[in-house]
């Protein structure tokens, strides 16, 4: 069975940071919905936009596959670029597709937790007075229309680098949204807050750069799997990216690997060919 993560929130859930500036993370044993069919993750992972890019549910799915080395993980991309508090509320379109794509998933895999990660848009103009209570809204009624009282929400704090340049400068009140997001993680039931501090982003001043979502990402599983906060970067963050880059791909994910860039123009059908014979005589 597969356990499934819904990924909600706005672009820094989708993710936006440069595909270029990573290794890309290829693991058979993480699936994500598209189309209605689980298949092999590849980032862009939430294709919200053109500029959708590297998030943090590829890495987070890749260090849950090193502490489950039997089952399989899914990641359900819901995230809308952009997107207020509002916009999730549960009479809208991002709420309704949420719980579609999430009812549509439980019925072949097993809906696991859910992760969340919005704010920047409410940050400014005294919104975050009112951001703690439609969040709770939102999260008892997506508990209770899927069923699942008691599954692990699991919350990113906003980065310290908003309010400054770019499109970020605009997020004059991000501190406060953070307050709020850290006061509904410690009060309510099985709610985890992450921080993103010390993460950097693009140089548009609000997006997570590629790097930090992969770090990002690493905190998260961290406080689903501990079922505790993460108040402090992690101490094996740069570590566990690494491990990752040396990682031995299996058969399968090889010639998923070839497949792609024969997709992509990047190797002729001849130079396919000749890797999927090579593969098959192993």
């Amino acid at each position: 069975m597969i356990k499934s993560f819904l990924m909600l929130g706005q672009s820094n859930m989708a993710g936006r940071g440069f595909i270029n500036e990573v290794t890309p993370i290829y693991n058979e044993r993480i699936q994500m919905l598209r189309n209605g069919r689980w298949q092999m993750m590849t980032e862009p992972i939430n294709y919200d936009r053109p500029v959708s890019g590297i998030s943090l549910a590829a890495s987070f799915a890749d260090a849950w596959c090193c502490e489950n080395q039997e089952d399989m993980i899914g990641l359900i991309p819901c995230a809308e670029g952009g997107s207020s508090i509002d916009e999730w509320n549960i009479e809208g379109v991002l709420f309704k597709h949420a719980i579609s794509e999430a009812k549509f998933a439980m019925q072949s895999s097993d809906l696991t937790g859910i992760l969340w990660h919005q704010g920047e848009t409410d940050s400014n103009n005294g919104n975050y007075k009112f951001y703690y209570k439609k969040l709770l809204f939102i999260i008892d009624t997506l508990r209770k229309e899927l069923d699942i009282p008691n599954i692990p929400f699991i919350i990113g704090g906003l980065g310290d680098f908003l309010g400054k340049v770019g499109f970020g400068k605009n997020c004059t009140e991000y501190k406060f949204i953070n307050q709020e997001l850290q006061k509904f993680a410690l009060e309510q039931d099985n709610c985890y807050f992450v921080t993103a501090s010390g993460l950097t982003s693009n140089p548009d001043g609000i997006h997570l750069d590629a790097v930090s979502q992969r770090k990002f990402g690493l905190r998260y599983f961290e406080a689903f799997s501990k079922k505790n906060h993460v108040i402090e970067r992690l101490d094996n963050e740069n570590k566990f990216i690494e491990s990752n880059h040396s990682r031995k791909y299996t058969k399968m994910e090889k010639i998923y690997m070839n497949s792609m860039n024969l997709g992509l123009g990047k190797i002729s059908y001849d130079e396919f060919e000749s890797q999927l014979i090579k593969l098959n005589n192993i």
